[in-house]
């Protein structure tokens, strides 16, 4: 089972992004993004899509799905 929470993290720390900053530039709360990365909440469809978009990444990277596997 892909751990959601740890791949959202993963991505925001590779862009140098504070929780605050990330929820800034795609219209959401920092609690929001805590949310996401504690697996306590998961974002709509469209915060994934925001997310991807701004990472420059495909939804299925985004949560670390891999077909290879």
């Amino acid at each position: 089972m892909i751990d959601f929470g740890a791949e959202f993290k993963y991505h925001r720390q590779k862009a140098k992004l504070s929780q605050k900053d990330l929820a800034y530039l795609i219209n959401t709360s920092q609690q929001n993004i805590s949310r996401w990365e504690k697996n306590e909440v998961e974002p709509s469809i469209s915060f994934c899509v925001a997310l991807a978009d701004y990472y420059g990444i495909s939804l299925d990277e985004l949560i670390g799905r891999d077909y290879n596997k």
